[in-house]
C-alpha cells in the first residue's frame, strides 16, 4: 500500500470519528432537557448574596520575587505551600503569615506544588520533567540548601501538575507534556503506573491538571489541551473510564466535587463546566459575562466544602464566586478592596473551608476569610 493510499484511508478514518463524535454529541443535547440552574429555577431557588464584609482580605503573603504558579493547603488547613518562577518553595503560616520554609528548587522553572497529606513533605515540579520531594524535616546543609529527599523522574515532558493521594504519603499523581499522567511510588521512587501515552483512550495533547476524588482515592480526572477532561481508575491504567467534552480550547484545571460524583473544569475558552462522572453528562456550564473584547481565560478553580460555590480565578486578574446551582456571579474578588493586581494564576481553599488563598503573577499571594453574618458555606 502506497503512502498515499495510507493517507487517504487516515483522512477517511478521521473523518468518520468527527462524524461519529458529532452524532454523539447531537444525542447527548437531546437528552438534556435542562441544566441544572434551569430545574433550581424552577424550584424557586434564589442565589447566594455576598455583603461588604462577608468574604474579605485578612492575610497579604509578601516574599516571593517572581510569579506566582502554584498553591496548596495543608489538610491541617493553618500552613500553604507556593511556588513561584522566582525559583522557591516557601511554606507560610497562615495564621501569622510567617515563613516557615524557603527552599531554593533546582530548576527554577517550576509549575505545580502540593503538601503531603501529613503535611511533612512537599512536592514539586515543572520544566525539568520531574517531581521533586522535600521533607521539610530534614536539616538544611552547610550552604543552606534544603536537601532533595527523592526525585521522581519519568515524564518526557515538563509537569504541569501534581497530586499526593488523599491520606498517603507514599503516593502522588503527576500530569505532564508527554501526554500522561502518572501514579507513582515515593518509597521506591518508581512509576506503579502510567495512564494514557501509547494507549488508544489516553489524552492527544498535554495534560495540564489532574485531581483525585476524596470519597474514592481510587478514581481521578485529569484535564488536557486536547479540550477533554477524562476519567481514570488507578486499577485499570490501560484506558479512560471516560472522556468529557464540551470545551472549545484547552482544559487549564479540573477539580472534583466535594461529593465525588461530579468535578469541574476550566478552560482556555473562558468557561467553567460541571460534570456528573456516573453518567458522563454535562450538567451545567459557567460562561463569564463579557463584551465584545477578548475572553479571559480560567486559570484555576476550587468548590466551596458544600459546593454550593465555585471560585474561579481568570487571565485578567478577576476571581469571581459563582452560585453553582443557578450559575450566578455573586461576587468578584478582582473588584473588591486589596484585589490582585495581576494574572490570578491559582487558588486554593482550607480544609475546613474557612478561607480561600489566591495567587498572583503579582508575586502575592492573599488569603480571603469569611466574616460578617456570612458562615462557611
Amino acid at each position: 500500500m502506497s503512502v498515499a493510499e495510507l493517507k487517504e484511508r487516515h483522512m477517511a478514518a478521521t473523518q468518520t470519528v468527527n462524524d461519529l463524535r458529532e452524532k454523539l454529541k447531537q444525542k447527548r443535547l437531546q437528552l438534556l432537557d435542562t441544566d441544572v440552574s434551569g430545574y433550581a429555577k424552577t424550584q424557586g431557588k434564589t442565589p447566594v448574596t455576598f455583603g461588604p464584609t462577608d468574604l474579605v482580605c485578612c492575610r497579604i503573603l509578601q516574599g516571593h520575587t517572581g510569579k506566582v504558579y502554584s498553591l496548596d493547603w495543608t489538610p491541617e488547613k493553618n500552613r500553604i505551600v507556593s511556588a513561584s518562577q522566582d525559583g522557591r518553595l516557601i511554606v507560610w503560616n497562615a495564621l501569622t503569615s510567617q515563613k516557615t520554609h524557603a527552599i531554593k528548587l533546582p530548576c527554577a522553572w517550576v509549575m505545580t506544588c502540593a503538601f503531603s497529606p501529613s503535611g511533612q513533605s512537599v512536592a514539586c515540579g515543572g520544566l525539568d520533567s520531574a517531581c521533586s520531594i522535600f521533607n521539610l524535616n530534614s536539616p538544611i546543609d552547610k550552604d543552606g540548601i534544603h536537601p532533595v529527599s527523592r526525585m521522581l523522574s519519568g515524564h518526557k515532558g515538563y509537569v504541569s501538575s501534581c497530586q499526593y493521594v488523599p491520606d498517603e504519603d507514599t503516593h502522588l499523581i503527576t500530569s505532564s507534556g508527554d501526554q500522561t499522567c502518572v501514579l507513582w511510588d515515593i518509597t521506591t521512587g518508581l512509576r506503579t503506573s502510567v495512564f494514557g501515552g501509547e494507549f488508544q483512550s489516553g489524552h492527544t495533547a498535554d495534560v495540564s491538571s489532574v485531581s483525585i476524588s476524596s470519597s474514592n482515592p481510587k478514581l481521578f480526572v485529569s484535564g488536557s489541551c486536547d479540550t477533554t477532561a477524562r476519567l481514570w481508575d488507578t486499577r485499570v491504567a490501560s484506558r479512560a473510564q471516560r472522556t468529557f467534552h464540551g470545551h472549545e480550547s484547552d482544559v487549564t484545571t479540573v477539580k472534583f466535587f466535594p461529593d465525588g460524583n461530579r468535578f469541574g473544569t476550566g478552560s482556555d475558552d473562558g468557561s467553567c463546566r460541571l460534570f456528573d462522572i456516573r453518567t458522563g453528562h454535562q450538567l451545567q456550564v459557567y460562561n463569564q459575562p463579557h463584551g465584545d473584547g477578548d475572553i479571559p481565560h480560567v486559570t484555576s478553580i476550587a468548590f466551596s466544602i458544600s459546593g454550593r460555590l465555585l471560585f474561579v480565578g481568570y487571565s485578567n486578574g478577576d476571581c469571581y464566586v459563582w452560585d453553582t446551582l443557578l450559575a450566578k456571579v455573586v461576587l468578584n474578588l478582582g473588584s473588591v478592596q486589596n484585589s490582585h493586581e495581576g494574572r490570578i494564576s491559582c487558588l486554593g481553599l482550607s480544609a475546613d473551608g474557612s478561607a480561600l488563598c489566591t495567587g498572583s503573577w503579582d508575586t502575592n499571594l492573599k488569603i480571603w476569610a469569611f466574616g460578617g453574618h456570612r458562615s462557611v458555606i
